[in-house]
This record gives structure tokens, sequence and C-alpha cells, in this order.
């Protein structure tokens, strides 16, 4: 079997968490285009629901769309039974739901502290630990989680302390869950995207002067794409990435070589 082959999602049920539309949708739209059926979790579930019946249309691969808080138990086991209950089976999960508030340290509140780490990293925790149950049981399976380049870097010049401090987070939880799991046949991974171009960031109009010191900074002088986070995806969520549990994949032009 050719490479090519071994980059296929063909059978596979893959569920994206925050796959409504950003990096979320650009991740699931590649694995569908792959051949996995996809679930797409998000709050919104009127734009979740448009956006599986456009794959499932344009792919032809089975979806579903759910709605759930990844912040809270009962909406993850209902995600998960729903999934279940379609596809019999959890392939990949992309644990990819995130906020960010850019608020000085000093000034923050513990609410706003709190909600940043409950859904940044206390959602990816729940969310891979219900697949993780699901994939110990089937002997196989791929957990890819969302980190950031803000767990490399302190981002400037806008202050994230709780953003930073949660994506550092899921880069630890990741390796400490691909330990735990390594010999029983579920990988866990971490993507660590940097700054990138998404209709919403893009259209922002109090971002456009960050958007112009961050291009500055660049090494490439740009920012990412959503599309430039698909092969990445589809590679850590088949099988031609068997080896690979434990890692974590900075994806950011060089912006933190420096």
């Amino acid at each position: 079997m050719g490479i090519l082959e071994r980059m296929r999602l063909d059978g596979k049920t893959t569920f994206i968490t925050g796959g409504a539309r950003g990096i979320g949708l650009a991740i699931a739209t590649a694995i569908a285009e792959a051949g996995s059926n996809v679930a797409i979790v998000d709050v919104d579930i009127e734009e979740a629901k448009k956006a599986a019946a456009e794959l499932e249309a344009a792919t032809g691969v089975g979806t579903l769309a759910i709605k759930a808080d990844v912040t809270s138990q009962e909406d993850v086991d209902r995600m998960i039974e729903a999934i279940m209950d379609k596809f019999g089976r959890i392939d990949a999960a992309f644990c990819n739901a995130g906020i960010c508030m850019n608020i000085p340290a000093e000034e923050m509140t513990l609410d706003q502290f709190r909600k940043v780490i409950d859904i940044n990293l206390t959602g990816v925790f729940l969310t891979s630990q219900a697949a993780a149950k699901v994939m110990l049981k089937q002997g196989r399976g791929s957990i890819i989680n969302t980190a950031s380049m803000s767990a490399h870097i302190v981002n400037v010049p806008q202050p994230q302390c709780s953003y930073n401090a949660s994506k550092a987070g899921v880069i630890q939880l990741t390796k400490s869950m691909a330990i735990e799991f390594a010999k029983r046949g579920v990988r866990v991974n971490s993507i660590s995207p940097g700054y990138i171009g998404t209709e919403l960031t893009l259209n922002s109009p109090t971002l456009q002067p960050l958007i112009e010191q961050w291009n500055a900074m660049a090494p490439l002088g740009r920012m990412g794409t959503p599309e430039e986070l698909q092969a990445i995806a589809v590679y850590l969520a088949g099988d031609s990435s068997d080896f690979t549990t434990g890692s974590d994949f900075v994806i950011d032009g060089a912006f933190t070589c420096f």
C-alpha cells in the first residue's frame, strides 16, 4: 500500500469540537475529504448543521451535528452517545474548541480566568478522556488536541495570560495521556498553530492593529490559513502516524524560532 492509500481515512469516524467554523471547520473538511465520517460538535448548532450538511453533500461521507458545551460532563457524555449510536465507533478525535480573552492580568477577574481555563483545558480533558474510553475498548484510536504557539511563547502586544497558561496545560495533558495510553493502542498528540487568519479574526476591527504588528514580526510576513493545518490533521488521524504519539506539532511559520 502506497503513502496516498495510507493517508486515506475511509471507514473511520472522527469528531471535531468547535467544528462549525474556523480551524475546526477546515479540519473537518479535510477529514471528510479523506473519507472519514465526521461529527461536528459546536455550541452553535445551526452552524454545525449547516457545515455537516455541506460536507456530506460535497464528500458523500456520513455526518452528524451535535450541540455540546465541552465544559459540561453531561453534554460530553451525550455527544459520545450520539456518535456511537450513529457510527458505532470513534477512530479520531480533534479536541479543538477554545476561546481567548485579551485582558491585562491585574484586571482579569477570577470568573474570566476560570472561563478560559474551563473551555481550553478542562474541555480538552473531558472530550479527550471521553474519546479515550471508547478507543481503549476498541484497542485503537488517535486523539489530537489543539494547543497553540502561545504555549511556547508569550504573545505580544496582547495581554492573554489565561490563554497562554491554558494552552501550555494542553500540551502537558497531551503528553501525559500519550504515556498512559501508549501500550494500549491509543495515540495522543497536539498541534500548536501560530496566528491563523480565520474569517472571524480577519473581520474583527479590534484585531486589525494587532494583525499588522503580528505580520511585521512574522518571519514569513503573514498569518497562516486554516487550510495550512489540514495536512497535519489528516496525517495524525490516520494509520500512517502509528509511531507518532506524545508530540506537539508547531505550525507557526517559524514565529517561535526567535
